[in-house]
């Protein structure tokens, strides 16, 4: 049901990082967050519009977290959560702020060590 989510004691964690850049490596890597509380619909019903990426030095989005567009090739009914790595697009589960922050966290390294930045 729509607005009947349970508390997420993390949420706070992950507003508080709204409008931050953080760049993770002298090599120039950077991430992104823009998150903020939105009325629940069915489109976003934990009530958030967020986008967390990850960027290369010449700002190429390397990955992403949001819920900016239903993944193409879903229907128009699909839920809007996603991640974009490289140059794919799958949906994502939304569950709680923890753990969006962990799968984002996470394929950020796998990235990193896959280009060899991060050992």
């Amino acid at each position: 049901m729509i607005g009947m989510a349970r508390p997420d004691p993390s949420l706070d964690t992950l507003l508080d990082l709204d409008g931050q850049v953080l760049v993770i490596d002298e090599a120039g890597y950077w991430v992104k967050f823009v998150v903020h509380r939105v009325p629940a619909t069915t489109d976003k019903p934990h009530g958030l519009d967020y986008t967390l990426t990850m960027h290369d030095p010449d700002g190429g989005r390397l990955v992403g977290f949001d819920n900016a567009h239903p993944v193409a090739g879903q229907g128009r009914a699909a839920a809007k959560d996603h991640k974009h790595r490289l140059r794919t697009v799958k949906p994502y589960d939304y569950t709680d702020a923890a753990t969006l922050l962990g799968a984002f966290w996470k394929e950020v390294e796998s990235v990193m060590r896959e280009r060899g930045v991060w050992t």
